[in-house]
C-alpha cells in the first residue's frame, strides 16, 4: 500500500484514478463514472509521493513541475478535476488536506502576506504581469482581457465573450458624454479603450506594471483614442492623494484580488475620494462563495503573491467604512470556468512556443494554475462579482432598465 492510498481513498469515489508509483506497482481509485474523468499518474520517485502527504496542493503542483508526477492518461486539468468534482463546495464537501492547525498557519500567512505596502505591491506586480507580454498574447483574447468573460450564450468565441464583458461593464457605468474615467487596474489598456470608443468620455487607466503601462500606450495609438485616454504608472493611493474628487466614474476590473485583505478599507477609501459627489464605480473581482479563507500555498508562492481573493461580506463591510452606498450585486457564477478552459485550451495550443520562451518547469507550472483555478470555479468555492457602488443615493435611474438598454446598444 501506497503512503497515498489513506489521502486518495478518501476523496476519489467517482471516477477513475490510477497510481503507478516509482517500482511500477499500481493503486486503482475511486470506479468509471459518467461525467468524470480517467487518469493514469506514475510517479518517478518517492519523494514526489511525499510531496504530496507534506502538502497535498503545493507537494502535487511542484511534483508536477519537477517531472516527479507525470500524466499518463489524461492531463493535469482532468487530474484536478476529478479531485475537485469528488469534494464540490455547494454540496457541503471540502477537499480536507490540512489539519485545523494548519489552516491556522494559512490564515496568518496569508494576512502577511497581503499587507502590500506600496513597494511590495509593485514587486507583486511585477511578479506576475511583467514575465513579458508575448506569453500573455498567446492565450489570451485579441484584446488582451485577462479577466473573466461574461458568456450570455456558452457557444460564443473567447473574442466574444470579452467584448459582451466591456459591453456589460460599460453598461452598468451609466455613462455620459465628458464623464472622466478612472480604470484601476487598466491591464493592457483594452477596457480603457473600448468606454472611450462606445462613449464621448476622458479615461485615465492606472497600473503597477511596466510591461502593461507600455503596451497600453501603443494600444490607444494605434486605436486613433490617445487624445482621450491615457495611461499611468502609479498606485492608486497615490492617485487619491493627488486627484480627488476628479472622477465622475470608477471602473476595476480584476484588481481588486491583488489588494490584500489588510487594505480593503483603504481601497474603498481612495475610491470614495476619487469620486465626485454623483460618482459611480464598478467593481469586478473574484470572490469567495461563504465566509473568508485563506490563499493556497501554490498561489502564494508562484502565482500572486500578495494577491488574497474576498468573501462578499468583507468586500462589502469595508466599503461601508466609507459610506459608498451599493446600489447593485451580480453573482457570474460558471462564467470564469468557461473564461478559463479556453485560456488552458490556447496554452496547449501553444505550448512548443511557451516552452522555448519560458521553459518546460514555467509551462507544467502555468497549467497547473489554469486547471486549478478552473476546478475552483466548476467545483469548488470560486465565482466573480460584479458589484456597482455610488456616493449618492440620487446617482443612478430609479431601476435597472438602463442597463439593459445601454447594453442593447453597445452590442453586448
Amino acid at each position: 500500500m501506497s503512503i497515498l492510498r489513506p489521502f486518495l481513498s478518501r476523496i476519489v469515489r467517482q471516477g477513475r484514478l490510477t497510481v503507478i508509483d516509482p517500482d511500477g506497482g499500481e493503486e486503482y481509485f475511486g470506479s468509471t463514472a459518467p461525467g468524470f474523468p480517467d487518469v493514469t499518474i506514475r510517479f518517478t520517485s518517492r519523494k514526489g509521493m511525499r510531496r504530496i502527504i507534506l502538502d497535498p496542493r503545493l507537494g502535487a503542483a511542484e511534483a508536477f513541475m519537477d517531472g516527479e508526477m507525470r500524466i499518463e492518461r489524461g492531463d493535469i486539468m482532468e487530474l484536478i478535476t476529478l479531485i475537485r468534482a469528488n469534494t464540490p463546495w455547494d454540496r457541503g464537501a471540502k477537499l480536507k488536506d490540512k489539519t485545523a492547525a494548519g489552516e491556522a498557519v494559512d490564515w496568518v500567512k496569508t494576512r502577511i502576506n497581503s499587507i502590500n505596502r506600496r513597494s511590495r505591491s509593485r514587486a507583486n506586480v511585477a511578479h506576475h504581469y511583467d514575465i513579458g507580454n508575448d506569453l500573455y498574447r498567446l492565450f489570451l483574447d485579441s484584446d488582451m482581457q485577462y479577466s473573466c468573460a461574461y458568456w450570455p450564450r456558452v457557444d460564443m468565441t473567447l473574442e466574444e465573450a470579452q467584448a459582451a464583458k466591456k459591453a456589460h461593464i460599460a453598461a452598468k457605468l451609466a455613462l455620459a458624454p465628458g464623464q472622466r474615467i478612472l480604470d484601476i487596474g487598466c491591464g493592457w489598456g483594452g477596457m480603457a479603450i473600448t468606454l472611450a470608443k462606445l462613449a464621448d468620455v476622458e479615461v485615465l487607466g492606472i497600473t503597477l506594471s511596466q510591461e502593461q503601462l507600455a503596451l497600453a500606450r501603443e494600444r490607444a495609438a494605434a486605436a486613433g483614442v490617445a487624445d482621450r485616454v491615457s495611461f499611468e504608472l502609479i498606485d492608486y493611493r497615490d492617485l487619491a492623494a493627488r486627484d480627488a474628487g476628479r472622477f465622475d466614474r470608477i471602473v476595476s476590473v480584476g484588481m481588486f484580488e491583488h489588494v490584500g485583505a489588510r487594505n480593503f478599507e483603504t481601497f474603498f477609501r481612495a475610491a470614495a475620494n476619487l469620486m465626485t459627489a454623483n460618482g459611480v464605480m464598478l467593481l469586478h473581482t473574484i470572490g469567495r462563495f461563504g465566509k473568508p479563507g485563506a490563499t493556497d500555498a501554490f498561489t502564494r508562492k508562484y502565482i500572486f503573491p500578495g494577491g488574497y481573493i474576498p468573501s462578499l461580506s468583507e468586500t462589502l463591510a469595508a466599503s461601508e467604512k466609507s459610506r459608498l452606498i451599493v446600489t447593485d450585486v451580480e453573482t457570474l457564477r460558471l462564467h470564469y470556468a468557461l473564461t478559463l478552459r479556453e485560456w488552458y485550451a490556447r496554452t496547449l495550443a501553444h505550448e512548443e512556443e511557451i516552452v522555448r520562451m519560458m521553459g518546460d518547469r514555467f509551462f507544467r507550472m502555468w497549467t497547473f494554475y489554469l486547471a486549478g483555478a478552473t476546478s475552483a470555479f466548476e467545483s469548488g468555492g470560486m465565482g466573480n462579482y460584479q458589484i456597482q457602488f455610488a456616493r449618492s443615493r440620487h446617482a443612478l435611474p430609479l431601476t435597472r432598465d438602463y442597463m439593459a438598454a445601454a447594453e442593447q446598444g453597445y452590442g453586448g
